[in-house]
């Protein structure tokens, strides 16, 4: 890293890329080779730049137009979730949920990111309330039918498709600043990770306060799970999201040691389930239940390889990292090879459906993807490149997922006449 500082010292933007790859050690390493350079007109910016950001994370606290901003994206949240019940309609609360909670949740966050921004830009709020109106109406519209698999499509990658609206609103809608883009996967890393143990804290609280009430023979448990679970449910990604905005060093140093603790065992573990699958003599191939279970299993190694490459450039020793993550992008990869093979041997035994085509589109796409993933991870172990060039290509690769939920929301339905 002192190195790369010194040769980049009259290149600006790379040296917010370093600083941007690890803030901690940039500023470590930066600090120390300060009495070196302080004839450096960028070397004195630099030096307020980090003393101010470390001195403020000491500080600081929250502002009182966050807790407003806060309070305000909570309270349109809560109010939106419970609307069925609020006007008494006559949707069944399943289906509501399955068409709109994601929606819901995604509009709770940028409503909180308009609100907090310093910078208010109109055109900015006028196409994402159109995006989020547009995707609402669509699928509350779409018919009530459980046995269309083009209508169950639309309702498991709508969200997907909002949280690419909501990325287009973190970064700006600067879909040329590659940086941005690495920010929004790290931010999201952050996100579930912060999430996951608000809602571990949350699960406690609501099993003491259920037993609370019990003990004294009273019944709360429809009320709470009903209104509180709920509510806690969709404040908790906008309440992680105020953490990592306002304490960004707390979330910083959660994320990379979970990715460090999960990515061996991940490894290890799909090693040997692969491993068990040959034994047991389980055939993806005609078990259909067995070859959902096993994309789902893809899908999930999937984000957690993306997660751990956004938070590999956080750790100063990084070599082990670097090369479980190779590993276990290579395992991936063979996973997804059986998969692919197993979708195209149903496709040609049992026809074309609108499930199987959208399986084989979504494995098709983590393909590539592992492949570009891959090739940056060979280079980064046996060429000495950067990780950050890994990150680049995740963050490149974003706007296909975006396209391709775009075809199967809106485009399937159509396409096989809702099927």
């Amino acid at each position: 890293m002192e190195n790369r500082i010194k040769e980049n010292l009259s290149n600006p933007e790379e040296l917010e890329r370093l600083y941007r790859s690890n803030k901690k050690e940039f500023g470590k390493e930066f600090l120390k080779i300060y009495s070196e350079i302080p004839e450096k007109k960028i070397a004195e910016y630099w030096k307020v730049r980090l003393e101010f950001d470390r001195a403020s994370e000491n500080e600081r606290k929250l502002p009182k137009s966050e807790i407003f901003s806060l309070i305000i994206a909570c309270i349109i949240s809560g109010f939106l979730i419970k609307l069925p019940q609020i006007l008494k309609l006559t949707v069944a609360d399943e289906i509501f949920y399955a068409r709109n909670a994601a929606l819901i949740m995604f509009l709770g966050l940028a409503v909180f990111y308009f609100m907090s921004e310093k910078i208010f830009r109109l055109k900015h709020l006028i196409i994402s309330a159109g995006a989020f109106l547009v995707a609402a109406l669509y699928i509350n519209i779409l018919p009530v039918n459980n046995e269309s698999q083009t209508v169950n499509l639309a309702y498991i990658h709508l969200p997907l498709f909002i949280w690419c609206v909501y990325g287009l609103i973190f970064i700006g809608f600067n879909t040329k600043d590659m940086l941005k883009r690495i920010d929004y996967i790290k931010y999201n890393g952050d996100l579930v990770v912060l999430s996951t143990i608000i809602l571990i804290a949350g699960a406690i609280l609501t099993y003491i306060t259920l037993a609370l009430f019990q003990a004294i023979d009273i019944n709360i448990e429809n009320f709470y799970m009903n209104y509180i679970a709920v509510w806690g449910l969709m404040f908790t990604p906008i309440i992680a999201t105020c953490i990592i905005r306002n304490f960004p060093l707390a979330a910083n140093k959660i994320a990379p040691v979970i990715a460090n603790i999960f990515s061996p065992i991940v490894l290890i573990t799909l090693v040997i389930y692969l491993i068990s699958i040959t034994l047991s003599g389980k055939d993806p191939y005609n078990d259909r239940d067995f070859l959902l279970i096993f994309n789902m299993m893809l899908l999930g190694v999937m984000a957690i390889i993306v997660f751990s490459v956004s938070e590999a450039s956080v750790n100063k020793n990084q070599r082990f990292n670097e090369i479980v993550l190779c590993f276990l992008t290579v395992v991936t990869l063979l996973v997804d090879m059986v998969a692919l093979s197993a979708i195209l041997y149903r496709l040609g035994e049992y026809g074309l459906t609108p499930n199987r085509t959208a399986v084989l589109g979504s494995n098709l796409l983590i393909f590539f993807n592992l492949v570009l993933i891959l090739k940056d991870l060979i280079l980064v172990i046996f060429k000495n490149k950067s990780i950050n060039q890994v990150e680049y290509t995740i963050a490149k690769y974003l706007p296909v997922y975006f396209v391709w939920t775009i075809i199967v929301t809106c485009g399937f339905p159509i396409i096989f006449g809702f099927k």
